[in-house]
């Protein structure tokens, strides 16, 4: 994928106070509750990320925002407007990356943007678009033969048109290479710039660590963690990782105070991981190595791989998910 300059987006000054504002969002499905009373805003300007595992409400959410659904109960305002039944005080004021592409794939690729294009009042330029997402050579062959990388790009430049003040971005890179991915993320860090609140999904953590300014995990229809990159990272503690030698069994590996222990499989070895948090994590995280290094003289082993870190949101995710446990394998 070429890199692509966004200089001709225009910019725009951003309005006082946030411009999403979610208030104790439940969603029900008959019996089953998708969203638990969740809560967050998003200002001009700043990306808030929404990560969790598949069916934790992440969807559901932007589906609400977007005016698709009625909220079961709870507030959400859009610039200080209800959004559902897509009032027309919003149209124009909002764009969206869904998950379901909504292509018509008889269409040829620029016929999709300048279809978009007569929809709105103060459309962006059709080819403009086509170079922003580096599908200009693609502009004359039908929908239907691009890869799903390309119409991830070619939904993101509809959804451009009519320049938004406030995105959803459900999933947006799924299926593209990793130059499209990063080509991609500099389109959604300069509209940040130029003041555009955006609400991001995705499965990529990378994504995530790079482009939000502030991130929640969702599991089970609840926010979990909340926070920004670095507060939540500091808040789960430093991380002493070591190989587990073969000729220990899971059950032998020590206990230190004041660590949880968790045993993950990766390239088809066992690792375990003891997680320090609380005050002077440092000090702790330096005790219980001392402990480790002291039980495998003990025992004649070898810590392979030894290391200490701080917590990575793979591993904020992967205990807010509930994969975590000494037996896990």
């Amino acid at each position: 994928m070429t890199t692509t300059s966004t200089e001709s987006l225009p910019d725009r000054t951003a309005p006082d106070g946030p411009a999403v504002v979610v208030r104790d969002l439940h969603q029900h499905y008959g019996d089953f509750e998708a969203v638990k009373g969740i809560s967050f805003e998003i200002r001009p300007g700043e990306l808030f990320a929404l990560l969790g595992t598949n069916g934790a409400g992440k969807t559901t959410t932007i589906e609400t925002l977007e005016g698709f659904r009625r909220p079961s109960s709870g507030t959400l305002r859009v610039f200080g407007t209800d959004p559902y039944g897509q009032p027309a005080a919003l149209r124009g004021r909002t764009g969206a990356v869904l998950q379901g592409n909504g292509l018509m794939e008889d269409l040829t690729v620029r016929e999709s943007l300048v279809l978009a294009h007569d929809l709105v009042s103060d459309p962006r330029d059709a080819d403009e678009l086509l170079e922003l997402v580096a599908l200009t050579d693609k502009a004359r062959i039908p929908v239907r033969q691009l890869s799903g990388g390309q119409k991830r790009r070619l939904i993101l430049a509809q959804a451009l048109v009519a320049r938004p003040e406030v995105l959803y971005l459900d999933e947006p890179t799924t299926g593209m290479d990793p130059e499209a991915r990063h080509t991609t993320w500099r389109i959604i860090s300069e509209l940040k710039r130029q003041g555009v609140a955006v609400l991001l999904t995705t499965h990529y953590l990378e994504e995530a660590e790079r482009l939000a300014d502030r991130l929640a995990i969702m599991h089970r229809g609840e926010i979990r963690v909340e926070g920004t990159l670095e507060d939540v990272l500091a808040s789960w503690g430093d991380r002493v990782t070591f190989r587990v030698p073969e000729e220990v069994g899971t059950d032998d590996l020590p206990e230190p105070s004041g660590a949880e222990a968790a045993v993950r499989t990766r390239d088809g070895r066992l690792w375990a991981t003891y997680t320090v948090g609380g005050a002077d994590v440092e000090s702790r995280a330096h005790r219980v190595v001392s402990e480790l290094v002291a039980w495998a003289a003990e025992r004649g082993v070898v810590l392979r791989n030894l290391q200490v870190r701080g917590a990575s949101l793979e591993d904020v995710f992967l205990q807010v998910a509930g994969a975590t446990g000494l037996a896990e394998q």
